[in-house]
């Protein structure tokens, strides 16, 4: 093997739980192993990103990794941490949302079938669809007694006095439908181990358990830990809500914007996390910021590994050409290669003022600009004495009170920016 996983994952924090004799196996044999991913949105969040660094390094390690993606599970909703019952998604919700994420899977694991252990991609709705109520009562619920489903925390939680809603039927089912398709992974594909957060323990446990009991098998189990912030705060959250991988639901500048925003602390737990750098590399990393904390050299290396993993290189450049306009690093023709989306992210919160698109056809006057037109500053006035005291800028090119702004000086056919000084930004919206 090129390296040990098990190890690999210790030295990273990314062992929460692991099955006696799992490291040994592991070291000893080529295993097939497999994590799951539950579709309630067409697109994985960051939170979900752990688990595919875990295939990847699975992977890197020679193993075989198996990606399942809960078609029928994702009827149900996983009770694991959970204080409500989830609502239930449509067949055709479903289908999308299990698309969405079978597409951002293959672009972190390698799929070809010419690899030895080649990833492979599963929907166990595919096994589940035409499994009768009566067969699977029949060939797997007689495994399992009430009493062991009922001794795990997802199910006594739910059961206890502090409980807000008790648990139903279909949720309490979900442990044995995930313990049957360890079951069917094991006997159709050799499958031999399971991974997953640590809130998944008693699910993952239950299919070794099944195993076990049905084909006298051993399997094993690894958990990681849920990754938390150091504030308290959680994980992979902003005000405007979840990090996501796709990039229409969260652009690559707000993505790299969210990593390199983070404490330094969490930077420290970070970089092992959610990077490929070796231990002695994140060693030296850390040293060389503690030394010079200000230059923020962690989150900047951060930012750029998720970001160049997810987005590719290409959408880092581009953030990082995005970040630095803030800055003043930037040109007016930096300025201009922003797509719409990403300028807004930019400069969010920055107040505006729609102008007809006929007057930038015909050249804008800079005093009806800045404020006749715009209220970005209160009087004809004070336009131009901050004209004449050379502050204003129309996309970070200082200007005079004879420029007029034209067509050509839109951002994305839609948008000017104004400026005074360094921080005092103004938007005009061609409508």
């Amino acid at each position: 093997m090129p390296y040990n996983f098990v190890e690999a994952l210790r030295w990273r924090g990314l062992i929460h739980d692991i099955m006696p004799e799992t490291e040994d196996y592991l070291n000893a044999n080529q295993v097939t192993g497999y994590i799951g991913f539950d579709p309630t949105a067409d697109s994985l969040h960051i939170g979900s990103l752990v688990q595919i660094l875990i295939l990847m390094h699975f992977q890197k390690a020679g193993h075989r990794p198996v990606a399942l993606v809960g078609g029928a599970t994702g009827m149900i909703g996983d009770p694991s941490g959970k204080s409500d019952e989830r609502n239930l998604l449509d067949t055709e919700t479903l289908q999308k949302n299990c698309a969405g994420i079978q597409r951002q899977l293959e672009r972190f694991l390698d799929f070809d079938n010419q690899s030895e252990n080649a990833a492979v991609l599963v929907n166990n709705y595919d096994w589940m669809k035409d499994y009768s109520l009566i067969d699977f009562s029949r060939d797997i619920g007689k495994h399992l007694t009430v009493n062991y489903m009922m001794s795990k925390d997802s199910v006594k939680k739910r059961l206890g006095s502090d409980a807000k809603v008790g648990m139903s039927f279909t949720e309490f089912t979900y442990q044995l439908l995930q313990g049957y398709d360890f079951l069917y992974l094991y006997e159709n594909m050799n499958c031999k181990i399971q991974m997953g957060g640590s809130d998944q323990w008693g699910n993952i446990t239950t299919g070794t358990e099944l195993i076990r009991r049905k084909s006298s098998g051993k399997a094993f189990a690894i958990t990681c830990p849920l990754i938390t912030k150091a504030d308290g705060t959680k994980f992979g959250k902003t005000e405007g809500g979840n990090i996501w991988l796709d990039k229409k639901r969260t652009s690559p500048y707000k993505f790299y914007q969210y990593w390199l925003n983070t404490s330094d602390e969490d930077a420290k737990n970070y970089i092992k996390i959610f990077t490929f750098l070796s231990q002695a590399e994140v060693t030296t990393m850390i040293a060389q910021h503690e030394e010079k904390p200000h230059f923020r050299l962690l989150q900047k290396q951060l930012a750029a590994a998720v970001t160049a993993l997810v987005h590719g290189k290409e959408e880092l450049e581009s953030a990082e050409k995005a970040s630095a306009i803030l800055f003043g690093k930037s040109t007016e023709t930096d300025l201009k290669a922003l797509d719409s989306q990403t300028f807004l992210d930019i400069f969010e919160g920055v107040p505006q003022a729609e102008i007809p698109v006929a007057d930038f056809e015909t050249g804008m006057d800079m005093i009806a600009a800045l404020a006749g037109q715009s209220q970005f500053l209160t009087s004809n006035g004070e336009a131009r004495r901050a004209l004449k005291e050379n502050s204003i800028s129309v996309n970070k090119k200082k200007v005079t009170e004879d420029y007029r702004i034209g067509k050509e000086d839109m951002i994305a056919d839609q948008y000017v920016l104004l400026q005074r000084g360094k921080k005092n930004y103004f938007i005009l919206r061609g409508v």
